[in-house]
């Protein structure tokens, strides 16, 4: 049995694959471009611009491909970070607006190359699951209020406060 996975998302980009690869090992501080495949003197890009790579971010391995600007991404797909605390929250969430990114709501942005992510304190899941059906209403409730999630407003919501 092979070492590589099995299932490895790919992602479409018009022409910026490398500098998507390049932003996300930043992000996360761990990571690796994996392997390029360029472009030779008869495309479909111009020649030495990577056609596809694969790279490796927070141990999760990607493809990409820079197949112009036919499909961009949507929030039908998107990343979703587990976040052990509020400074781990607020350090994804920015990190992913920079340059350019734009927030939505409950958790959501999208980054400046259009996709998708949920930034979620592991607080989200677990006061969800715990508790009685109306702790749980609340933090739904104050989740929906919210741009980025705040652990200390769900907590507060999940006690009642």
């Amino acid at each position: 049995m092979s070492d590589d996975p099995k299932i490895t998302p790919c992602l479409w980009f018009d022409t910026n694959a490398e500098e998507a690869a390049a932003f996300y090992i930043s992000v996360f501080g761990a990571g690796a471009i994996v392997d390029v495949t360029r472009n030779g003197p008869d495309g479909p890009g111009p020649e030495g611009s990577v056609l596809a790579m694969t790279f490796e971010v927070a141990g999760q391995r990607f493809q990409a491909i820079n197949g112009g600007p036919v499909f961009p991404f949507t929030e039908a797909i998107s990343m979703s970070v587990a976040c052990k605390d509020q400074a781990e929250v607020d350090h994804y969430w920015n990190a992913l607006l920079d340059g350019g990114g734009k927030e939505s709501q409950c958790g959501w942005l999208k980054d400046r190359f259009g996709l998708s992510w949920q930034i979620v304190p592991e607080a989200l899941p677990r006061l969800l699951k715990q508790g009685d059906k109306a702790q749980s209403a609340r933090v739904m409730q104050a989740m929906m209020q919210m741009v980025k999630l705040d652990v200390a407003k769900l907590e507060a919501a999940y006690h009642g406060q």
